[in-house]
């Protein structure tokens, strides 16, 4: 039990957050031009929605965690099998593009490690603008986000455990949150489901 409520904090405070900038890049971005109308507003819900279904069930629970490696898991933990596996039976072809799939799929996960968090911030940051006025705070969204960053990358050498006793009563506290606003807005809309 206390591992999964962890897992808040680590891996689904991240999940969580996405939607932030995701739906302020449907509707604020020129370049996709999606119109803020309620047909657009359901199919862009809808694509969040199902690609957290998938990613969380098929990626997630069918996949990764079935994957692990003297108690670790993710790519890792399936680079590490794909090369033990290799050891045993001789260098194939197949071994070979196995492992290329595993390194891009490391550098994937190093990438999204660098990048998910700056979005999330700077989203996290950006809604400030919705409570102080714009052209006051403007000019302070980056230096903020960057110190946040900062101060999270520095707070990482604490450990897993030091980050999960802090993040994941907030994230528990965010997915109650956004969960009663979802049903209070389901109930007074059902069309969405």
């Amino acid at each position: 039990m206390a591992i999964s409520f962890a897992s808040l904090g680590i891996v689904f405070g991240d999940i969580g957050t996405s939607p932030l900038y995701t739906l302020n890049a449907c509707f604020q971005s020129t370049g996709f031009g999606v119109t803020v109308a309620e047909q657009s507003v359901l199919g862009v819900l809808s694509l969040v929605f199902w690609s957290m279904f998938l990613v969380l069930s098929i990626k997630y629970v069918s996949v990764l965690l079935r994957t692990q490696y003297e108690g670790e898991g993710g790519i890792f933990a399936l680079l590490a099998l794909i090369m033990r596996a290799r050891a045993a039976k001789g260098s194939t072809v197949r071994t070979y593009i196995i492992v290329l799939v595993a390194i891009i799929g490391a550098a994937l996960l190093y990438g999204d490690g660098i990048v998910t968090p700056a979005i999330s911030v700077l989203s996290a940051v950006e809604g400030l603008e919705q409570v102080v006025p714009q052209a006051a705070i403007q000019d302070f969204i980056v230096p903020i986000a960057i110190a946040v960053l900062i101060c999270l990358f520095l707070w990482q050498r604490i450990g897993t455990r030091g980050i999960a006793v802090i993040f994941s009563p907030l994230m528990l506290l965010w997915f109650l949150s956004i969960g009663a606003f979802g049903l209070v807005a389901i109930l007074s809309k059902p069309m969405v489901l």
